[in-house]
């Protein structure tokens, strides 16, 4: 069973193992994930850690997967 967008964030993220995209500079502005499980993922600005992580479901984090792929966002 999925998790939905509430359960995701009542996840307590302190031990999150956060991940930068290896495509990304280490000097420059990215974001990166954690995995929540399940497929479902965490995402924050490497650089405003202050701010809160937005959190996907694995089906809204496959769909968003499949934009960029498709060149939704460019």
């Amino acid at each position: 069973m999925q998790a939905s967008n509430a359960e995701l964030y009542a996840l307590d993220l302190t031990r999150a193992s956060w991940v930068k995209s290896s495509k990304s500079p280490y000097t420059s502005t990215c974001v990166e994930v954690a995995n929540l499980g399940g497929g479902a993922v965490a995402v924050r600005d490497s650089n405003r850690r202050d701010l809160p992580p937005l959190r996907f479901t694995a089906e809204q984090w496959a769909a968003f997967r499949e934009g960029v792929r498709e060149g939704e966002f460019g």
